[in-house]
């Protein structure tokens, strides 16, 4: 079972390098960031662009796995985000992996840029038109693909992943045709559960729903060991990091359900994802340095 901890960009790189750092060290497999212009109570506050933070993130550890939980079409292009997404790849020695969802509905990412928000099928046919572009852009020379929502002539991708054939892609999904898309795309699976079963306070609704994704999942990808699984644990209604305790009991749980990969986040002073450094460090030393 791999262990993964989000570090939210929002902090000045004096502040957020030692966190970069700390994250291998302490043992974690892999880090990631959120890939927004902004992020819901957090949109006043400071925001750094996901690109160039895990591009410095690279820069500073060596072994630990990086990525974005997760980017969306909401405001990238394909086109010249594949460019970027080879540049991470190229700068991390072949360690960035591309966590990828199909974008939130509405939200500042959105409504920053005076889009209207689309509907679910719609933002399900623009995911499977993003994906299917980034796919070639990253595995071929050159790509021209029209689309409903987005366009790439004779687009080249030199010199092409460190990574074979691609890099990575972790594809977020809970409904049918979006898990249709991980299957076929991605090498790995992520699910933060169903946002239905958060008002249950217990917990135990909202692991009842995830072990039913997991199982829907196996059933797309007819059991593949090979794509892997990872839950967004904080998704939940209690923080995973609230105690040493619950944090072993969520890693025990996300196991049992068929999940290979649990990712956190890092504990932030106050308001979302908020916790206790120690809480961390005694994670680290009782449970990532001993398996």
């Amino acid at each position: 079972m791999r262990v993964g901890v989000i570090i939210l960009p929002e902090y000045r790189w004096l502040l957020a390098e030692p966190k970069w750092r700390a994250a291998e060290t302490y043992g974690f497999d892999h880090a990631w960031t959120y890939d927004h212009i902004g992020w819901r109570s957090l949109v006043d506050g400071p925001w750094f662009d996901a690109v160039p933070t895990l591009t410095a993130a690279a820069m500073v550890t060596r072994r630990i796995r990086l990525g974005t939980m997760v980017a969306s079409p909401n405001f990238r292009h394909p086109v010249p985000f594949a460019r970027s997404l080879l540049a991470l790849d190229d700068v991390s020695g072949g360690r960035f992996t591309l966590g990828v969802g199909a974008g939130g509905v509405g939200g500042y990412d959105t409504e920053v840029l005076g889009e209207e928000a689309l509907s679910p099928r719609q933002r399900v046919d623009r995911f499977g038109e993003f994906l299917g572009q980034l796919d070639s852009l990253l595995t071929n020379k050159r790509t021209t693909i029209p689309g409903d929502y987005y366009a790439s002539v004779e687009a080249r991708s030199a010199p092409g992943c460190v990574q074979h054939p691609r890099l990575p892609f972790v594809v977020a999904a809970n409904g049918p045709r979006s898990m249709a898309l991980a299957a076929r795309y991605g090498q790995g699976w992520v699910t933060s559960g169903r946002k239905d079963d958060h008002a249950d306070e217990t917990g135990e609704a909202w692991w009842r729903g995830v072990g039913e994704l997991a199982k829907r999942f196996d059933e797309q990808v007819e059991g593949s060991a090979a794509v892997h699984r990872y839950l967004a644990v904080d998704a939940g209604p209690r923080f995973s990091l609230h105690s040493l305790e619950y944090f072993r009991d969520a890693l025990g749980r996300a196991e049992q359900a068929g999940f290979t990969d649990l990712v956190c986040h890092w504990p932030r002073s106050d308001g979302v994802y908020a916790g206790r450094l120690s809480v961390l460090e005694k994670i680290a030393s009782e449970v990532l340095a001993r398996r």
